[in-house]
């Protein structure tokens, strides 16, 4: 099976037919795709100006879009390093019990739903890797009450998502499901009472 990095080398290889191109691309979803595969699929799509079902989309284009999501995995990568070092200097001195940023972190590991968006055609509209800058330094600091990507207000508790968890607090405003550790227990109280949050 074929890795992220050979995938990348066959989206920018001129001398592959454009249809295999467009498939690499795709299946570079199936390494890395923070919003979920049909949502950081729609994303790429309309960020690099060519539709979803296109099926001979310009080749410059599908860089473009490929541009993105290596920019965005990059951070990812970076940050899983940093967690990765933190969680060994933790278990070193002692604390062995992970809190609730690493039980979040397990369910995301490679980067997959990292910004979970249930609704393909509603995500983010920014670049990934700002998206992800944003959500990584949420998780850094103390929890708050808003979307940590759009700082959006309206948090909805949301069932049956095609993620795990399958609930949680879902950001109205860009569609995606916040990270449960990022919010504080008022926020969260709001969101499961169906209360929109407030700016204090």
């Amino acid at each position: 099976m074929a890795g992220f990095r050979s995938l990348a080398r066959q989206v920018r290889d001129p001398r592959c037919d454009l249809a295999l191109r467009r498939y690499s691309l795709r299946k570079c979803l199936e390494r890395f795709a923070p919003y979920g595969h049909r949502a950081t699929w729609d994303h790429l799509c309309s960020r690099a100006g060519f539709g979803p079902e296109d099926r001979s989309p310009d080749p410059a284009r599908l860089v473009a879009a490929l541009e993105e999501l290596e920019e965005a995995r990059s951070v990812w990568l970076a940050y899983e390093v940093e967690f990765a070092e933190r969680r060994r200097k933790e278990k070193h001195d002692g604390l062995r019990r992970p809190g609730s940023v690493d039980d979040w972190h397990r369910l995301t590991w490679g980067g997959f739903g990292v910004a979970w968006c249930d609704d393909p055609r509603v995500h983010p509209d920014g670049p990934l890797a700002e998206v992800l800058r944003r959500l990584i330094t949420a998780l850094e600091r103390e929890p708050g009450s808003v979307c940590p990507v759009c700082a959006g207000e309206r948090l909805i508790w949301t069932y049956d998502l095609d993620h795990e968890p399958s609930t949680g607090p879902v950001c109205a405003d860009c569609g995606i499901l916040v990270p449960r550790p990022v919010l504080t227990p008022d926020a969260l109280g709001d969101a499961r009472r169906g209360r929109l949050l407030m700016s204090a």
